[in-house]
């Protein structure tokens, strides 16, 4: 059969194979009917008042003392479990609460006996500590545990602690009354001292003010000195720094004058290299091209004068015995030619020359005439007089043409103009 119990008790299990007899605080156990018997015990705190009537104190004075102590089996530890069990098994609470209390109540007397009713009543906390601390080894053995332990009253049929009351209140009295006068004498003392030393703090105000007085008229006309010093500064100041911002905005318009001047001689700059571009654009790349393309038409010319030698290579060689035969016949023609040529070179010697020169001017004309066909470009310098211009420049080939004939007599001794008039 199973039993159960609260936190608040123990049961104790003992008969068949229970040696010793098992303990459960709180909780559940298995008991065999008839041979195990199950009792409990209660767990639950004490609460004991703990009354000492009439009990002579180290001099002799009985007093009654009357303290609250709380305590509990304790139920967490076997061996103290044990000892209550073996002690108190069997007895109600009211019956364990007298057993503790006698106990108690006997240690609280023999604390009382050894000592004074001055150290009970005015160290409370001290009588506690030491009942609890007695009661408390003595209570382990019956396996309780003493919870707390507080001094709740003392007193005295005999009036002594009234008797205490009334010499401490004389006392007080006492040192009420003494402090009262030694007050009122002080705060006499203190009053002079204070209207003495209201009467001197007048006093050294008084002065103190007409320092402050002189120290104030004194640092007033430091400061109106200070003031004018510092307005004329300010004025003086204000006016070199009128002429520098006038300096300064001079010097500001002359920089932008400057890099006005300097975005003009730019823009110039610029212009003239758009018109240096726009000119070679317009003249020096045609006039390039121009050359190239005759440059690759001559090459063209040259190549295609190889291929036709090289062509004409063939058939040349072919014709060469065919031409062999017109070639020395067209000699002696060539020969005969020239020996008529001679023949009327020495009778008509001066007009024939003339002749081939006249047939040459032309030629050489052309010739003269040819470096300026080719220039690209021409600059003209004049001083002012005479012609300018393409009247200039044929009025120089003519001169050239005209100096001719002067050249032909120094190189040939023939004058051009003679011949002609006798040839007319």
């Amino acid at each position: 059969m199973f039993y159960t119990c609260g936190p608040n008790e123990a049961m104790v299990v003992s008969g068949f194979c229970r040696s010793p007899p098992l303990m459960i605080p709180g909780g559940r156990v298995f008991v065999i009917p008839c041979i195990q018997q199950i009792q409990r015990i209660s767990l639950n705190t004490l609460t004991l008042n703990v009354r000492s009537d009439k009990v002579y104190t180290r001099h002799g004075v009985p007093i009654s003392v009357t303290g609250i102590a709380q305590m509990k089996i304790q139920g967490q530890n076997k061996q103290m479990l044990s000892a209550a069990c073996q002690m108190f098994m069997g007895k109600s609470e009211p019956e364990i609460a007298q057993i503790a209390l006698e106990t108690l109540e006997g240690h609280q007397r023999a604390i009382i006996a050894h000592l004074t009713v001055e150290e009970i009543y005015k160290d409370r906390k001290k009588f506690s500590e030491q009942v609890f601390k007695v009661a408390s080894s003595d209570l382990v053995n019956m396996g309780i545990s003493v919870v707390s332990y507080t001094l709740k009253d003392v007193h005295d049929d005999q009036d002594y602690l009234h008797s205490l009351g009334k010499a401490r209140t004389a006392q007080v009295q006492k040192d009420a009354r003494i402090g009262e006068a030694n007050n009122k004498r002080d705060a006499v003392i203190r009053e002079a001292h204070a209207m003495q030393e209201k009467v001197s703090a007048q006093y050294k105000n008084e002065i103190e003010m007409a320092k402050a007085q002189r120290d104030y008229e004194l640092k007033k006309a430091a400061y109106d000195i200070e003031v004018n010093t510092k307005k004329a500064e300010s004025e003086m100041a204000y006016q070199l720094q009128v002429a520098k911002t006038k300096q300064r905005i001079e010097e500001e318009r002359m920089q932008i004058q400057v890099v006005e001047r300097t975005q003009q001689i730019m823009l110039q700059e610029q212009e003239i290299t758009r018109k240096e571009k726009e000119l070679e654009a317009k003249v020096k790349k045609p006039a390039e091209a121009e050359r190239y393309r005759l440059q690759k038409l001559a090459e063209a010319q040259r190549l295609k004068l190889i291929m036709e030698a090289e062509a004409d290579a063939e058939s040349i060689k072919i014709k060469g015995e065919a031409e062999a035969f017109a070639v020395e016949a067209k000699g002696r023609a060539d020969a005969e030619q020239m020996a008529k040529k001679a023949e009327a070179f020495q009778q008509y010697k001066d007009g024939a020359m003339v002749d081939m020169l006249l047939e040459k001017l032309p030629l050489m004309a052309e010739e003269i005439s040819k470096p300026l066909c080719e220039a690209n470009k021409v600059t003209m310098v004049s001083s002012g007089d005479g012609e300018v211009g393409a009247a200039k420049l044929t009025g120089e080939v003519l001169d050239i043409m005209v100096r001719l004939p002067a050249a032909v007599e120094k190189l040939t001794g023939v004058k051009i103009s003679q011949v002609t008039s006798r040839t007319g």
